[in-house]
């Protein structure tokens, strides 16, 4: 008899990151899937939704205008509680550490339906940063049955938890997966200014940040930072595609309006943005999933936060925690742009995120769980 999964996602990240796994699932003879959407992100979700052909079977449409955490909460239990106490499912598969992966998790606790974590285990230890993910995650950690870790590290942290080693299973992560499926050398961009950007004699940095703790002062310091670059360097471009915050648009065409070697694009659908990353030349992000999936591509990463949760790429070498120090920010990219050597070393270094099986074998350990298949896959090693 098959087993019901349901997946319960919000945003665009998460969206790209469970799409392989859908995918693999609607495919499988064991399992009938239930996807269900919180829309917390609504455009940007959709986007991805389409490019993978995937359709919801649930969509609770919470998204609002400047919405709060609080609302935003409300708003997921109460609609997912119904859908829950109809359906019923054997799991409910969540994501990562949003708002949609936490009370996904909670009003399926309630339920007492079984949950299992994808993404688990990632760390920074400081609860206010980044904010809310980092008790987003670290409360779906408590209520998840069976944690899917991306990486040796993550397990540690889960351990550490007093997390049951039966339940943790070192998977890598699935954006390996999806990136892999949609990066193409021969792509062609739809959009008119990045088919006109030289990317072979022209230094291109993607630039993109949306962090709640950036807003401000912190994201001031890095419009700064980028500003210095383009006076220094006359053949660098930045490509920024805004994010549809509106204070975050307000202050990017506050302070770049008269630079014509910063372009601001609308935000982009995750096959252009992942053929942008892939030709770029370095990637400036608070993101989390970029610094996972830019050092697949080989492209350097600095971090526009003081904490990360992924620090396997600060230790390969890849990825440069630089916070939101103005001087830092200039420095370190004059550095990577300027220095061969120095550019060299962090864009070969090994990615420790992935090898493109995290999905085989997240449903190779689902199947062990339900007791299809009797061997405990191997964990993940780099």
């Amino acid at each position: 008899m098959q087993k019901k999964i349901m997946a319960v996602f919000g945003t665009r990240p998460e969206a790209i990151k469970m799409a392989p796994l859908m995918k693999s699932l609607q495919k499988n003879k064991n399992y009938k899937l239930i996807i269900t959407v919180t829309a917390q992100h609504r455009e940007m979700l959709d986007q991805v939704m389409d490019l993978f052909q995937l359709e919801a079977d649930y969509d609770l449409d919470i998204m609002k205008d400047r919405q709060t955490l609080s609302g935003l909460s409300a708003r997921i239990i109460t609609k997912l509680d119904e859908i829950l106490a109809d359906e019923s499912p054997d799991l409910l598969l969540v994501h990562g550490d949003t708002s949609s992966t936490f009370i996904g998790a909670l009003t399926s606790f309630y339920h007492q339906i079984k949950i299992a974590h994808v993404e688990a285990g990632l760390r920074t230890h400081n609860k206010y940063s980044p904010f809310p993910e980092e008790i987003n995650r670290q409360l779906t950690g408590v209520l998840a049955d069976l944690n899917f870790a991306p990486t040796k590290r993550a397990k540690e942290n889960l351990l550490l938890e007093n997390t049951n080693p039966k339940k943790v299973f070192v998977t890598g992560n699935t954006v390996i997966d999806a990136l892999l499926s949609v990066v193409d050398e021969n792509y062609k961009f739809e959009n008119r200014l990045l088919q006109k950007l030289d990317f072979k004699n022209k230094k291109v940095i993607l630039l993109t940040t949306h962090r709640r703790e950036n807003l401000g002062e912190p994201m001031e310091n890095i419009f700064t930072a980028v500003q210095q670059l383009t006076e220094e360097i006359n053949d660098l471009e930045v490509v920024f595609p805004v994010h549809l915050n509106p204070v975050i648009r307000e202050l990017s065409k506050k302070m770049f309006t008269n630079n014509s070697q910063v372009h601001l694009i609308e935000p982009l659908d995750y096959l252009p943005f992942a053929n942008l990353m892939a030709r770029s030349e370095l990637v400036l992000t608070d993101s989390g999933g970029i610094q996972e999936e830019a050092p697949s591509l080989g492209k350097p990463v600095l971090v526009l936060r003081d904490t990360t949760e992924r620090p396997e790429a600060v230790e390969a070498g890849t990825v440069l925690k630089v916070g939101t120090n103005t001087q830092k920010i200039y420095q370190q990219s004059l550095k990577l742009l300027t220095d061969t050597e120095e550019y060299k070393k962090r864009a070969a270094a090994v990615n420790p995120y992935g090898d493109g099986r995290a999905v085989e074998r997240i449903i190779k350990a689902i199947d062990f769980y339900f007791g299809t298949n009797k061997l405990r896959p191997d964990d993940f090693e780099v």
